[in-house]
C-alpha cells in the first residue's frame, strides 16, 4: 500500500484486475502455475548500428519460467548452429557479436520471438532488423552556377540515401551556416532555394552537408561556385539593408512557385504522425507565403509555422485534418496560389485490446480485439501463436470476429491468445492469455503499513489482491462503519481507495477486505497527514566584490513531525562545504569570494515525503569596477515576472490582457509566454495558451467558452525562462453551441442485423457549454430514404433490425445548452455480416508434384458472401502416408486466396511428399465462413527425405568412436539406405573428404580414430529414390580435459599441443623461449564448456644465460689492454718528435675483429681467431 498523486480510471471487467492507477491488466502473482508473457522486446522497426553489437531484446516472465526461440524470416533460427549468436541465460533476447568477423548486414530480416511454458506460447511483435547505413556522398565535378541578378536560384543537394535518412544544411569553407531568411531557405529535400539572387550570394564555397545521426558522421558534398552577372556596376557605399541592389534599377517579378510545382498536388500522411507541407516562392521583391485551409480554419492549436512561413507543419494528425490546403505568394506585383489535398490514413489502433482473462471453474468471459484503421484492419486471431482454425476444437470457446466467447471454462483451458489487426500501413499484436484458475483471496502488498502525505493531495492507498473467482472488496475506516466510497473517497476494482483531498480528518488506520466464495482476506494500512514543507524566505541574487563575504539565506516552513534536510548546490553540483564555504542552519555564508564562485545557488529542502527548492544568482566583481557604469560589467540573466497583470476589453471568446514586464537584467526580453489555468476539468494544471512578442505588454487572448481562466505569464530571453507571474483574476467566458466535430466517427455490425455507430468524444476544452449530447443521422446509401436519427450522450449507438452488410451514409453532430455544432462529413458504413450461401463450385486439381499442387475452383456470386469478399479459405489435411507404419498428425490447415477472376486458380505449397490430401474449400466474410465445395483428394510424389531424427558421436575405447542416428520424422518416400561423408578439420584447412553408404536398416557405425588429436566432421543424409535429403552436421568433440597452446606465428607457423589435465595446477614443460602461446583449458566430454583465451610469452633466451660483458674479470682484462695500447700510443708520439723513422704501411684499414657486438633479438655473437 501507498500514498500516490495522480488520476485513477476504474475498469470494468467481469475477472479480477489489479489496476494500478491508469493501467487494466490482470497481475497474477508469479508463484502461481501461468502462461507466459512478453514483458520487454524491441522495436518493430529495428535500426542498429554497424559498430555495435547488434541485441535483439524479448523478455518475458511465466510459471514455469518460459523457454525461447526465434524465427527469422519466417523460418526457425537454429541459434545453435550460428557462433556469432548467443541467447542470455532465462531471457530471449539475442547477442550477435563481431569480434571474430562476419557483417552486420548478413543478419538483417525479420526476427519474431516464442516464449513458450507448459501452458501456451505467448509472441513479440515482427521485428524488422536493419543495419544503418551511411553511404559516401558520389563524386562529381559541379559546375559553376552563373545567373543573373534578381532571378531566383535552386542549388540541389541530393544527398546519399542513408538509414535513416540523414539531416541535411549548408555550410561555407569555414563552416559558418549559410544565412537564411524569408528571402533563402532550406527546403525539406535539402536543397538551397533563392527567391532572388543578390551580388552579396556570390561566393566559391556553398557546400551541403548531410549529418548521419546513427554513426555521428558528416559528410560534406563538394562546393558550388556562385557567380552572379549584373546589368550595371555595383555601388558599394549605396548598398543598405533598405536598397540591396546598391542603387541599380532590377526587373521586379511576380511571385511563381519553385517547389511544388504547377498549381495543384496531393500528399498523404498517416494518423497520429506529423503533416508538413511547403511552399517556397520566387520574386522580386520577396514573396510573403499565407496559408489557408479550405472550408475551414486551419487548427491552430496544432499548426506551426516555420521557415518563414514557407513549412506549415501539423502534429499528431487527424482525421478532420485532411482537405484542401492552399499556399499564397503574394509581394506588390502580384500573387499565385497552390492547392495541396491532404488525404489521412490510418495503420490500426486499438479501440478496445484484449487483457489477460483469469476465470475459475465454469466461469463465462470474453476476450476483445477491436483496432481501427485507414484502410480497415483485418482481425486476425492465433491460439498459442498458431492460427485458431489450427487449434483443437472446443466447446467452451466460440469465435465472433473480434471476440472470443468462454463458456464454462475448465481447468485444462488456459492458453495464450493473439490478435493481429493489420492494413497496408502496418500492424497490431497483442498478446492476452486465458488462465483457468480455483483461488481464496490472498493479499499481495505489504502488511500494516504507515503512509504519510502531504494535506490537501490526492491520495491513493493500495491494497493489491488475488483471488478466483474474483474477489469483492470493501475498504472500511477505523474498523468501524459500512464500506468507504462516495463522496470524499473512491473504491476502484482493483482494491486501490481514493481520498480526493486529504486533511487531518482523514487520519486513521484502513481496513480492506477482499472475500469471495473461497474465503476472505484482509490488510491494514495507517494513514498520516502531514503540512506541506515550502521555502517562505528564498535566497536573493546578489553582486558582491573580490574578497568580501556573500550570504544567502533559505527560510523554511515544514511539519514539525517530520525532519527535514537542507542542502546547498552551485550549478546544480553538489557544494563541498569545508574551512571556507560554511553551512549555519537555512543560511549558506561564502567568505572572500573570488570568481570561482559565481554560478547559480540552489537551496533544496526536503522531508521524507515531499521538497522544495528556490536558486538565486552570485556575482563577483573587481573593486575597480565599482562605479556609475557597473551594471554594464554584470553578466546577463534571467529577467524577473511580469507584474501587476489586468484584465480589460471582455468579450465572448476573448479579453485584453496587459502586464508590466520585470527588469530584464542586461539581455532583452524577446518573447512572453502566456499560461491558462481552470478551475473545472483540470484545476491546479497550467497550460500554454499562447506566445507573444517582447515588445508588447498588452494583447486579445483568444478563449473557448465556458471556461473560468485565470493567467499568468513567463518572461523570456537569451538566458532563459523568468519565475511565473502572479496569476490574474478569474474571467469565466459564456458558453456557446460547440465548434468541434466528434472525430473517429464509423459505423461496423456486430450482428448480422445491427450496426454499431461509434465515435470519439470531444475534449473537454471542446464542449463549450453543458449537458453535451451529440446528434447522430443514419440512411441507407443511395436510397434516398430520409435521415433516421438519435440523440445520445453517449459515443455509440446500435443501429436494430437492418439488413445484412449493406452501406449507410453516417453523420454526427455535437450539442449542448447552447446550441448545435457543425456537421460532420458524411461516411459510409456497414451493418453486420452473415454466413455466405454459395460453395466454391468444381473444386479440381491440374498439377500435383512432391510438395506442391495447382488448385481450380469456379467462383460464387459475390453477392451471395454476405459481407466483404475476404478470401477463398481452401482446407486441407493428411490423409494417410504412403509409408507403411508411419505415424502423422492429421490435423487440418488451411490457406486463403483472394482473387475475383471468372477462373480463379492458385499453388498450394508445403505439402508432405509421397502422402494422401484431402481438401475442401469454402468462401469467407470477416465474420463467417459459408458452405464447403466438393471435396478433393491427391497424393503427392515422393521428395528427398527430412534430415535424421537424431545424430550423435560417442567415445567407444582410446582410437575408436561410435555414430548413432535415427531415422527421419518425414522420410517423404522409402528409404533406400543412408550416406556418411566426413573430413578431417585443422583449424581452417579441411582434409580430404571420405565416403561411407548404409542399408537403411543400419543406424550405427564405429569407426576408428587415425590419431587422438585428429578431428573429424560428419554429415550425414538419408536416401529415397529421388536423392539425399537434408544433412545433419556433427564435429567431433574433445572427450578428456586438455590444455590447448598456440604459439604466435613468430616465425609464419602455429602449432597446437593438447595436454591431458587430471587436476589444476598443473606444469608446461618444453616451451620455446621468447615466443608467444594462447592458452584455452576445455572439456571433451561435455562440449561448449571451455574457458577464455589466455595470453602470455615466455622468456627471451638470454636472460638466464651468463652475460660476459657484465663480468668483473673480464671488464678489468679489457681496461689493462685499453691502457696498455694507450702508454704505447704515447711512447710512439714521443720517439717521432725526435725524428725517429719508422716504417708505415700505405693504409691502416684493417678491420678490428668485432667484440660483443649485440643482435637485434638481444643474443651476442663472439668471434676467436
Amino acid at each position: 500500500m501507498s500514498g500516490q498523486g495522480g488520476s485513477a480510471a476504474p475498469a470494468l471487467v467481469s475477472l479480477l484486475l489489479l489496476l494500478w492507477h491508469r493501467a487494466a491488466a490482470i497481475e497474477v502473482p508469479l508463484d502461481l502455475k501461468q502462461p507466459p508473457t512478453i514483458t520487454k522486446q524491441s522495436v518493430k522497426d529495428y535500426i542498429v548500428d554497424p559498430r555495435d553489437n547488434i541485441i535483439i531484446e524479448c523478455e518475458g516472465k511465466g510459471n514455469p519460467v518460459p523457454a525461447f526461440s526465434w524465427r527469422r524470416n519466417g523460418k526457425f533460427f537454429n541459434i545453435a548452429k550460428d557462433p556469432r549468436v548467443t541467447m542470455r541465460k532465462r531471457s530471449g533476447t539475442l547477442e550477435i557479436g563481431f569480434r571474430s568477423g562476419g557483417r552486420p548486414e548478413d543478419y538483417e530480416g525479420e526476427y519474431q520471438c516464442f516464449a513458450t511454458n507448459d501452458f501456451g506460447t505467448a509472441l513479440s511483435n515482427k521485428i524488422l532488423l536493419r543495419v544503418s547505413k551511411a553511404p559516401l556522398w558520389p563524386k562529381e565535378v559541379l559546375e559553376p552556377e552563373v545567373v543573373t541578378e534578381g532571378s531566383s536560384l535552386v542549388l540541389p543537394c541530393n544527398p546519399p540515401p542513408g538509414l535513416p535518412p540523414p539531416i541535411t544544411f549548408w555550410m561555407d569553407s569555414l563552416m559558418n551556416p549559410i544565412p537564411q531568411d524569408e528571402r533563402v531557405s532550406t527546403g525539406l529535400n535539402g536543397d538551397l532555394y533563392f527567391s532572388n539572387v543578390l551580388v552579396q550570394d556570390a561566393q566559391t564555397d556553398y557546400s551541403c552537408n548531410a549529418r548521419f545521426l546513427f554513426t555521428h558522421t558528416i559528410q560534406q558534398k563538394n562546393p558550388i561556385t556562385l557567380r552572379v552577372q549584373t546589368t550595371e556596376p555595383f555601388n558599394d557605399t549605396s548598398h543598405n539593408a533598405s536598397d540591396p541592389w546598391g542603387g541599380r534599377k532590377v526587373a521586379e517579378s511576380t511571385p511563381t512557385f519553385l517547389s511544388p510545382s504547377g498549381t495543384e498536388s496531393a500528399k498523404m500522411v498517416l494518423r497520429d504522425e506529423q503533416l508538413q507541407l511547403e511552399c517556397i516562392a520566387a520574386g522580386l521583391p520577396t514573396p510573403t507565403i499565407k496559408w489557408f485551409k479550405k472550408g475551414g480554419e486551419l487548427p491552430l492549436r496544432k499548426v506551426k509555422f516555420e521557415k518563414y512561413n514557407k513549412v506549415l507543419r501539423i502534429v499528431n494528425v487527424s482525421e478532420e485534418d485532411a482537405g484542401e490546403y492552399v499556399c499564397m505568394a503574394i509581394n506588390h506585383i502580384g500573387s499565385i496560389r497552390h492547392s495541396i489535398f491532404v488525404q489521412v490514413k490510418a495503420a490500426p489502433y486499438w479501440l478496445d485490446k484484449p487483457t489477460d482473462l483469469v476465470l475459475a471453474p465454469d466461469e463465462n468471459g470474453r476476450l476483445v480485439c477491436r483496432a481501427n484503421g485507414n484502410p480497415k484492419p483485418n482481425i486476425q486471431w492465433l491460439h498459442n501463436g498458431l492460427p485458431i482454425e489450427m487449434a483443437m476444437p472446443s466447446t467452451n470457446r466460440q469465435v465472433l470476429g473480434d471476440t472470443i466467447l468462454f463458456r464454462s471454462v475448465q481447468i485444462g483451458s488456459t492458453a495464450v491468445y493473439q490478435c493481429n489487426a493489420s492494413n497496408e500501413h502496418g500492424y497490431l499484436l497483442a498478446n492476452a492469455f486465458v488462465s483457468v484458475l480455483d483461488m481464496p483471496p490472498r493479499m499481495l502488498g505489504p502488511k500494516n503499513q504507515l503512509i504519510k502525505v502531504i494535506k490537501n493531495k490526492r491520495t491513493f492507498l493500495d491494497c493489491p489482491f488475488f483471488g478466483s473467482p474474483l474477489p469483492e472488496l470493501r475498504w472500511f475506516k477505523n474498523g468501524q462503519g459500512s464500506g468507504l466510497d462516495g463522496g470524499q473517497y473512491r473504491a476502484y476494482i482493483n482494491g486501490t481507495l481514493e481520498i480526493k483531498r486529504a486533511l487531518a480528518e482523514d487520519e486513521g488506520t484502513y481496513t480492506c477486505v477482499a472475500s469471495n466464495i473461497l474465503g476472505k482476506a484482509e490488510n491494514q494500512v495507517r494513514l498520516e497527514v502531514k503540512d506541506r514543507t515550502r521555502i517562505v524566505g528564498a535566497p536573493e541574487h546578489q553582486t558582491s566584490i573580490r574578497g568580501s563575504t556573500a550570504r544567502f539565506v533559505c527560510q523554511v516552513n515544514s511539519d514539525p513531525s517530520l525532519p527535514i534536510t537542507v542542502t546547498w548546490t552551485k550549478d546544480d553540483k553538489p557544494i563541498h562545504l569545508g574551512w571556507r564555504l560554511k553551512k549555519d542552519g537555512e543560511s549558506l555564508t561564502i567568505p572572500n569570494v573570488n570568481e570561482g564562485d559565481e554560478g547559480l545557488y540552489t537551496c533544496t529542502v526536503a522531508s521524507e515525503i515531499d521538497q522544495d527548492s528556490a536558486s538565486a544568482r552570485l556575482t563577483v566583481l573587481e573593486e575597480a569596477s565599482l562605479h556609475p557604469s557597473v551594471s554594464s560589467a554584470l553578466p546577463p540573466d534571467r529577467p524577473d515576472p511580469p507584474m501587476d497583470l489586468d484584465l480589460s476589453d471582455p468579450a465572448a471568446r476573448s479579453v485584453r490582457l496587459t502586464w508590466i514586464p520585470g527588469n530584464d537584467h542586461r539581455s532583452p526580453i524577446t518573447e512572453f509566454l502566456v499560461q491558462f489555468e481552470e478551475d473545472r476539468w483540470e484545476p491546479g494544471r497550467w497550460q500554454d495558451l499562447a506566445s507573444f512578442p517582447g515588445e508588447l505588454n498588452s494583447v486579445i487572448l483568444q478563449l473557448a467558452p465556458f471556461v473560468n481562466y485565470q493567467f499568468r505569464v513567463i518572461a523570456i530571453n537569451s538566458v532563459g525562462q523568468s519565475q511565473p507571474s502572479r496569476p490574474s483574476p478569474r474571467y469565466k467566458t459564456s458558453g456557446a453551441a460547440p465548434d468541434a466535430i466528434p472525430r473517429g466517427l464509423r459505423g461496423w455490425g456486430s450482428k448480422k442485423d445491427n450496426m454499431e455507430i461509434s465515435w470519439e468524444p470531444l475534449l473537454d476544452l471542446e464542449r463549450n457549454g453543458p449537458n453535451l449530447h451529440y446528434h447522430v443521422w443514419w440512411r441507407r446509401k443511395d436510397s434516398g430514404e430520409p435521415w433516421s436519427n438519435v440523440t445520445t450522450a453517449d459515443s455509440k449507438h446500435v443501429v436494430q433490425s437492418t439488413d445484412t452488410y449493406v452501406p449507410y451514409e453516417i453523420k454526427i453532430q455535437a450539442r449542448n445548452e447552447f446550441g448545435s455544432g457543425p456537421e460532420s462529413n458524411v461516411i459510409t458504413g456497414y451493418s453486420g455480416e452473415d454466413k455466405p450461401t454459395e460453395a466454391p463450385a468444381d473444386l479440381r486439381v491440374s498439377r500435383v508434384d512432391s510438395t506442391k499442387a495447382n488448385i481450380h475452383w469456379k467462383p460464387v456470386n459475390l453477392s451471395s458472401v454476405q459481407g466483404e469478399f475476404k478470401e477463398y479459405r481452401l482446407y486441407y489435411w493428411r490423409e494417410s502416408s504412403l509409408v507403411p507404419g508411419l505415424s502423422f498428425s492429421k490435423e487440418k490447415k488451411t490457406k486463403g486466396f483472394y482473387s475475383t477472376v471468372a477462373e480463379p486458380s492458385a499453388i498450394l505449397s508445403d505439402l508432405v511428399p509421397f502422402s494422401k490430401y484431402k481438401m475442401f474449400m469454402v468462401v469467407a466474410n470477416n465474420r463467417y465462413e459459408g458452405p464447403p465445395s466438393n471435396t478433393v483428394e491427391i497424393t503427392t510424389k515422393e521428395g528427398v527425405p527430412d534430415a535424421p531424427r537424431f545424430f550423435k558421436i560417442s567415445l567407444r575405447s582410446l582410437d575408436t568412436i561410435s555414430l548413432e542416428w535415427d531415422k527421419p520424422v518425414e522420410p517423404n518416400g522409402i528409404l533406400i539406405g543412408y550416406q556418411l561423408k566426413y573430413h578431417t578439420v585443422n583449424g581452417s584447412r579441411l582434409g580430404r573428404p571420405q565416403l561411407e553408404t548404409f542399408l537403411p536398416n543400419v543406424t550405427d557405425f564405429a569407426m576408428r580414430l587415425s590419431g587422438r588429436s585428429t578431428r573429424y566432421k560428419f554429415f550425414l543424409s538419408a536416401l529415397t529414390q529421388v536423392g539425399a535429403g537434408e544433412s545433419i552436421a556433427e564435429e567431433l568433440p574433445h572427450f578428456a580435459n586438455e590444455e590447448d597452446f598456440t604459439e604466435a606465428p613468430l616465425l609464419g607457423d602455429k602449432t597446437v599441443t593438447n595436454v591431458p589435465v587430471k587436476q589444476s595446477p598443473i606444469t608446461v614443460t618444453d616451451l620455446i623461449a621468447g615466443a608467444t602461446y594462447h592458452l584455452r583449458v576445455y572439456s571433451h566430454e561435455l562440449n561448449g564448456i571451455t574457458s577464455k583465451n589466455f595470453t602470455f610469452k615466455t622468456k627471451p633466451a638470454y636472460i638466464d644465460q651468463v652475460d660476459i660483458a657484465t663480468q668483473g674479470w673480464f671488464i678489468g682484462l679489457m681496461c689493462a689492454i685499453a691502457l696498455i695500447i694507450l702508454i704505447l700510443l704515447i711512447v710512439c708520439f714521443i720517439k717521432r718528435s725526435r725524428g725517429g723513422k719508422y716504417p708505415v704501411r700505405d693504409k691502416k684499414d684493417l678491420p678490428l675483429d668485432p667484440v660483443d657486438q649485440k643482435d637485434q633479438d638481444g643474443s651476442f655473437d663472439y668471434q676467436s681467431h
